[in-house]
């Protein structure tokens, strides 16, 4: 068994991920996310992503309302940095496949061969509306048709001195984009359908997933690693989980407990409709929500021995090759867990 790679999801939105008042507030500055980045390097995590977010989701802490451009961020972090691989988030709907294959070009020559395109062919409807960019009589299915598509196009630009490329969604007469990479940038992409495991196994290096529970977290993974072996490929699995680390279980429960308290119902009923649920629908979720709604993505609360347990859990059961980590206050948490748990799962591989 290989050994599980560990990373960190950049806070690059004001309130990083936690939906609360009472949780702590990171702020969506480069000098905060580049001490998180040096520090990642330094407790040894293997890569640091940042999301592409164009507009936040209002409430009484304005969520991600305030948010940093993953491609500017993370060509000053690959100078910032050495080791760490750095992943920056394209949307395919925003990025036309030879602006972005020139962008990542560039951050592969910048970073020495650490760049990773995680790629998004738009989920957040009013995101793009804003701008203009959103075409709303694309099915769930075409927006993966013209993902691939936009993937096709930039893979064969890195490699192709001259690309023709003619589709329902995308022209490229003789298009030229050198230099090419001296290795190609490693592809990233985020989804649970069948056609986003699909688009993962069939172009992606990284996937990853989410799901209702552990066994379907491990069918998932499973699903990724077979589909990517029948066509000849190998693509690594991992899922998202924010970690509340104290001294003891207890610690960190109270302090669970209390990000919890604050939760933001508002923001978090603006992030349901933003996903195309119905208004009163979103409402009548929201205003029910339990705290832990806070949260964005799953979480262990626990001193280290259950935080490791329960990573270890995860990455196994549900057969994951790694985990991309959260934390409540980024600058307060990575380090003690770079201490004391890290060492412990690099150990136990």
């Amino acid at each position: 068994m290989s050994a599980k790679e560990y990373g960190v999801f950049l806070p690059i939105g004001n309130g990083g991920w936690m939906l609360s008042e009472t949780a702590p507030h990171p702020e969506a500055t480069y000098a905060y996310n580049r001490r998180v980045a040096v520090d990642a390097e330094a407790i040894g995590l293997d890569f640091i992503m940042s999301m592409a977010k164009w507009k936040g989701f209002g409430g009484t802490t304005d969520h991600w309302g305030q948010t940093l451009e993953s491609m500017t961020l993370m060509s000053a972090l690959a100078e910032a940095t050495s080791k760490v691989k750095i992943w920056a988030t394209m949307h395919a709907n925003v990025h036309h496949p030879a602006i972005a294959a020139k962008m990542f070009t560039t951050l592969q020559d910048i970073s020495g061969g650490r760049a990773g395109m995680n790629i998004v062919n738009g989920a957040y409807a009013a995101e793009f509306e804003q701008m203009g960019l959103w075409d709303a009589g694309l099915s769930h299915a075409e927006r993966y048709r013209m993902t691939e598509e936009w993937t096709q196009a930039v893979t064969r630009l890195w490699t192709e001195d001259k690309v023709t490329f003619k589709s329902d969604f995308f022209t490229l007469d003789e298009c030229e984009s050198r230099p090419h990479p001296a290795t190609t940038p490693s592809i990233i992409s985020a989804g649970r359908s069948e056609s986003g495991r699909r688009f993962q196994a069939k172009y992606a290096d990284g996937a990853f997933l989410s799901a209702d529970n552990l066994e379907q977290m491990g069918e998932f993974s499973r699903s990724v690693h077979d589909m990517a072996e029948e066509f000849g490929r190998t693509v690594k699995t991992y899922s998202m989980l924010t970690v509340v680390l104290d001294e003891s279980d207890e610690a960190a429960a109270a302090k669970a407990a209390r990000y919890s308290e604050g939760l933001d119902k508002e923001a978090l009923f603006n992030m349901r409709t933003s996903w195309g649920i119905p208004a009163d629908t979103a409402r009548a979720w929201a205003d029910g929500a339990k705290g832990t709604e806070a949260f964005q993505t799953p979480y262990v609360t626990g001193g280290p021995e259950t935080v490791i347990e329960h990573i270890q859990q995860i990455t196994n059961e549900a057969e994951l090759d790694g985990l991309m980590l959260i934390f409540p206050d980024y600058h307060a948490d990575l380090l003690p867990f770079g201490e004391i748990v890290l060492p412990a799962l690099r150990a136990a591989e």
